[in-house]
């Protein structure tokens, strides 16, 4: 995502990657208002032309609209932003979708300003820079799984497995090489030759699918890294024991995962670790946290006291000098962090 040019209260952006799509869905919320350069059909070019009626024509226009809502699945190309129109040349006070995607350009702004988990999502939007998708996969004799690991998320592609009950079939090399090259192929159509990948998994089946990749002409960047489990735990122990970092490692999906695994970690110990409302409440207060990472969902419930619960400790935190990460919920442990609440927070000392 670039900034264009600052506005009163908000930004000019151009989308440059999907991922942005993920942080404009937490930003285009009720009482934004977003413009942009859409289609708008004229009623007044609808004629009757040999006794049938002529659609409207549908023309081009700038379109402001303040948000009522937006509609975002992680992981797809667009995001619908629903609103009222407040300025366009037409059909100012009726309803209209915006649908964005990479590539476009719009304005984004609030009354007063944006708040502080906003601002801080677009600064780290801002100078992310030119962010590169990488493909995982977890290679074993009878299953391969691949993954796409993306800036907020880790998306299922695809699951192949040797039917009939591979591991009998282990020792012939023929029918596993078989479904190697079946299953490089694939990969090859889903990862295009810019993409990075990661090969992981226990044993040598990786190697070997590897060298069978490389065959059928697959240009991309491979890291090879051995894994001491298979399966999706494979792609997790990828992710958080740093085994990929030279391609993932300033992913912002990485430092979510990073502080989720560390607070699990201090909780199993009984360490400086806090969760639930009140606590992390008194440990804001105290300015005993440096770090906490939140779902951002949590930030911008419908619920306005929550809201200003959190936008308070969020302040708090901020005044100590502690660090705030906003997590997605789009991988297993952006679900783990729901069930404790969705908030875990590392601190300086325990509390009392």
């Amino acid at each position: 995502m670039r900034k264009i040019r600052n506005l009163d209260d908000g930004f000019r952006i151009k989308i440059d990657h999907e991922d942005d799509l993920w942080t404009l869905s937490q930003i285009c919320t009720p009482g934004s208002i977003v413009g942009m350069l859409s289609h708008r059909r004229d009623s007044t070019t609808g004629t009757q032309e040999n006794s049938r009626a002529k659609s409207a024509e549908r023309k081009p226009m700038w379109i402001v609209l303040e948000v009522q809502s937006s509609s975002f699945h992680s992981f797809t190309e667009n995001l619908r932003v629903h609103g009222i129109i407040s300025e366009a040349k037409i059909d100012i006070g009726n309803h209209h979708t915006h649908i964005i995607v990479p590539g476009n350009e719009i304005e984004i702004s609030r009354e007063g300003g944006f708040s502080e988990a906003d601002n801080s999502l677009l600064v780290k939007a801002f100078s992310s820079g030119k962010r590169i998708n990488s493909g995982l996969l977890v290679v074993e004799n009878d299953e391969i799984l691949l993954f796409e690991v993306t800036q907020y998320g880790m998306r299922d592609v695809s699951q192949f497995s040797l039917r009939g009950g591979g591991k009998r079939y282990s020792d012939t090399s023929g029918i596993r090489d078989d479904f190697f090259s079946k299953v490089a192929k694939e990969t090859i159509l889903v990862f295009k030759e810019h993409i990075p990948l990661i090969i992981c998994g226990p044993g040598m089946a990786r190697d070997i699918f590897e060298k069978i990749l490389r065959n059928l002409g697959a240009k991309n960047e491979i890291l090879n890294s051995p894994t001491s489990i298979g399966g999706r735990s494979a792609a997790n122990q990828i992710l958080t024991d740093g085994l990929a970092d030279s391609i993932i490692g300033k992913n912002a999906l990485i430092s979510q995962i990073r502080v989720i695994e560390e607070g699990l970690r201090r909780i199993s110990t009984d360490g400086n670790v806090c969760y639930g409302q009140a606590q992390i409440l008194e440990a804001a207060k105290q300015g005993a946290i440096e770090k906490i990472v939140i779902l951002a969902s949590i930030l911008r419930s419908d619920n306005s006291e929550m809201n200003l619960f959190w936008s308070n400790i969020i302040d708090d935190i901020k005044i100590s000098k502690g660090e705030v990460i906003q997590s997605s919920s789009d991988h297993d442990f952006g679900e783990q962090l729901s069930s404790f609440g969705g908030a875990i927070a590392l601190l300086r000392w325990k509390l009392n």
